[in-house]
């Protein structure tokens, strides 16, 4: 009979450390979210959502305040279209910014809201209209190959040629010219 309790006691144990980890597991693919909390929905379009994802968290001054729900491309402005649930708890003001931001120097992508001034708020299916897209790595790296060697380039020709100079032999040339005429 012991065993008997002694076997359940450690089924319920294993279970509870599964489905701990399955919570876990989920939470931290930010692919659930087991909050009630009541949500608003807001668009913005970015030119380069970057490495966006969907269930991507949307944060203001750091703080998480909603998540994406989906990306799309527009057809007709072809730039990418994101749509956002946001915490109803919190108003943020019609004139507010979202840029894609990037945690860490190579981390994930998130959305960054900056509030703006104004008294109205964003109700739900409002699009946030001043936007800021990602910054890709690759374009960063290409732009500072390019001025580098644009840098040298100018540098060569700006430079006078290596050698000796020909400053001394110019200045005999003209005085033998002047003590000539003379």
């Amino acid at each position: 009979m012991a065993k008997k309790s002694t076997e359940t006691l450690v089924g319920v144990f294993v279970l509870l450390g599964i489905i701990a980890l399955a919570f876990l597991a989920l939470k931290a693919a930010n692919l659930a979210s087991f909050s009630a909390a009541k949500t608003y929905t807001v668009r913005a379009r970015f030119d380069n959502i970057g490495g966006l994802k969907k269930n991507a968290a949307v944060r203001s001054a750091g703080v998480s305040v909603g998540q994406v729900t989906s990306i799309s491309l527009d057809k007709n402005t072809y730039q990418g279209l994101v749509v956002m649930k946001l915490n109803e708890g919190v108003p943020f003001p019609v004139d507010s910014s979202a840029k894609i931001l990037t945690a860490g120097l190579l981390g994930d992508q998130y959305v960054g809201i900056e509030p703006g001034s104004d008294d109205k708020t964003l109700v739900n299916g409002d699009l946030i209209k001043q936007t800021q897209s990602a910054v890709v790595l690759e374009n960063l790296i290409g732009q500072l190959i390019f001025n580098k060697a644009a840098d040298a380039g100018t540098a060569a020709t700006a430079a006078p040629a290596p050698g000796p100079s020909l400053a001394p032999v110019q200045q005999a040339a003209s005085a033998a010219a002047s003590g000539s005429k003379k």
